[in-house]
C-alpha cells in the first residue's frame, strides 16, 4: 500500500501552521484522534478508578482498554505487560529502581555509548550499590553495534544489558533480535530504548523476545508521556514503587505510583487506530497496522534517499550513520555537519524559511562526545516522519544550498 498524504496529513492540524517540520525526533505532531480520546476521557470519564459507580467503572474500562491498544502497538501478550508513564526517562529510571533488590554488589549491567542519555544514567545510578557499569563501544568503521564487542564484556556476574533500538543520532535499526538472544544465552536481560523506532516500524516485542521496551507517546503521534512494555513474568519479581500494600503481584500498578494519566493513555487507542487505518479499513487491527507500517516504510524511504543523495552530493558535508538505506534499515533521522560551519548558526538560518530542524547532541552526549563533535554546535540533525513530503525535502535543501552560499 501507499499512503494518502492528504489524509494523513489532515490528521495533524499542527501540520497547518506554515512551518515544515523536521524535529520530529524531538516531538512528533499529535494525532486528532488523540486529542478527541483525551478530550472524550476529560469530560465523560474524569473519575478515579476502583469506584463502585458507574463513572468510575468506566474510567477503569477506558484505561484497561488503553493497555490492550497498547499491547497491540507492541504485540505484547496480555495488557498487564503494559505500564505507562510520564516519560521514557521516568519509566526507566522507575525499572531501575524497581529493579534494585535483584542486583547483589559485583553484579554487572551493560550500555552502549550510542544510547540516549535515558537508558544510560539510571543504569549509572546502580553503581552506588556496587554494581558495576560496563560500556558497550560502537565500532568505530560501521558506527553499529558488534556482538562481537559485546561478548567479551559478558560475564557469569552481568544481569542487564540495555541497548538502543535506533540511535537518536546514527539512525540505523540495530538487531535487536539478535540482540537479545546473545544476551539471553548468557543469562542476562535486556531493556531497550525504542524511542527512536517507534515512530517508524511496526514493534514486535513477542517475535524479538526481549524483556523491557520503552518508548515515548508524544514522539509517537500522541501526548507528552510513554509506555513500557515488560514481560509478565518480569514484571512480577519487580519490586513495588507505590504504597506498602501494593504487593509485588499487582502488576502493572505498582509501577504507576500516583497512578498513570488516565486521559493520556486513553489517547494510545487513537495512535493504534491511526496506525491500524492506514493498513486498511476492515480485518483484525494488528494485521493492518503492520499492514500500514509497511506503507510508512515505503514513504520514509523515499524521504531519506532525497535527503541523503543531496548531502552526500556535496563535498563539505559530513553525515555521521549510514549514507545508504539498504534493507530499509536507514530511519529517516539524519545527523550531519557542514566543514567549516556552526552547526547553530546553520539551524537558526534556517528559521527565517520556517523549516524547522535542531542542532547539538540530543541528549546522546555520551555518543556526540565519543565522536570527537561536541564543538561548534554539535550535530545538525534532520528527522523526518510519514506525514513529511518529498517537496518538503526539496525546500530544505534550497534552503541550505542559499545558506551556505551567504555563510562562505
Amino acid at each position: 500500500m501507499t499512503l494518502d498524504l492528504t489524509h494523513v496529513r489532515s490528521q495533524f492540524p499542527g501540520l497547518s501552521r506554515g512551518w515544515t517540520l523536521f524535529d520530529n525526533a524531538g516531538g512528533s505532531q499529535i494525532l486528532k484522534g488523540a486529542v478527541e480520546r483525551m478530550t472524550e476521557f476529560l469530560y465523560q470519564k474524569n473519575v478515579q478508578i476502583g469506584g463502585s459507580y458507574e463513572v468510575s467503572l468506566a474510567a477503569a474500562e477506558a484505561l484497561r482498554e488503553a493497555r490492550v491498544a497498547a499491547a497491540t502497538i507492541m504485540n505484547a501478550a496480555r495488557p498487564e505487560e503494559i505500564v505507562f508513564g510520564p516519560s521514557t526517562t521516568v519509566l526507566i529510571q522507575n525499572l531501575a529502581r524497581a529493579m534494585r533488590s535483584q542486583f547483589s554488589e559485583g553484579d554487572e549491567v551493560i550500555v552502549t555509548v550510542a544510547d540516549h542519555e535515558s537508558n544510560i544514567g539510571p543504569w549509572m545510578s546502580l553503581r552506588e550499590f556496587g554494581v558495576t557499569v560496563k560500556i558497550w563501544p560502537i565500532n568505530r568503521e560501521t558506527l553499529m553495534l558488534d556482538l562481537a564487542d559485546l561478548e567479551p564484556l559478558m560475564t557469569d556476574r552481568t544481569r542487564l544489558v540495555a541497548v538502543t533500538h535506533v540511535s537518536n543520532i546514527l539512525g540505523q535499526v540495530n538487531p535487536v533480535a539478535d540482540i537479545a538472544r546473545f544476551v539471553h544465552e548468557r543469562g542476562a536481560l535486556i531493556c531497550v530504548d525504542a524511542v527512536a523506532y517507534a515512530p517508524h516500524r511496526a514493534i514486535d516485542v513477542q517475535a524479538w523476545d526481549v524483556d523491557y521496551y520503552v518508548f515515548s507517546l508524544y514522539k509517537t503521534y500522541g501526548p507528552h508521556y510513554a509506555v513500557m512494555y515488560g514481560k509478565f513474568e518480569n514484571l512480577l519479581e519487580l519490586d513495588t514503587l507505590y504504597h506498602y500494600f501494593y504487593g509485588k503481584d499487582k502488576t502493572p500498578g505498582k509501577l504507576e505510583p500516583g497512578n498513570p494519566s488516565y486521559e493520556c493513555a486513553y489517547s494510545t487507542l487513537a495512535i493504534r487506530d491511526y496506525l491500524a487505518g492506514l493498513g486498511g479499513a476492515s480485518g483484525e487491527a494488528r494485521a493492518r497496522l503492520e499492514t500500514g507500517f509497511a506503507a510508512i516504510t515505503a514513504q520514509e524511504d523515499a524521504l531519506v534517499a532525497r535527503l541523503l543523495s543531496y548531502l552526500t552530493s556535496r563535498n563539505d558535508c559530513r553525515v555521521f550513520g549510514a549514507t545508504r538505506n539498504e534493507g530499509s534499515r536507514r530511519i529517516p533521522t539524519v545527523a550531519f555537519r557542514f566543514d567549516g560551519h556552526d552547526s547553530g548558526a546553520l539551524a537558526k538560518a534556517m528559521d527565517a524559511h520556517k523549516i524547522a530542524i535542531r542542532h547539538g547532541d540530543f541528549h546522546s552526549r555520551r555518543l556526540v562526545e565519543d565522536l570527537g563533535e561536541t564543538g561548534a554546535g554539535g550535530l545538525l540533525r534532520v528527522s523526518m516522519v510519514h506525514y513529511n513530503t518529498l517537496e518538503e525535502v526539496d525546500r530544505l535543501c534550497a534552503a541550505f544550498d542559499q545558506i551556505l552560499r551567504k555563510a562562505a
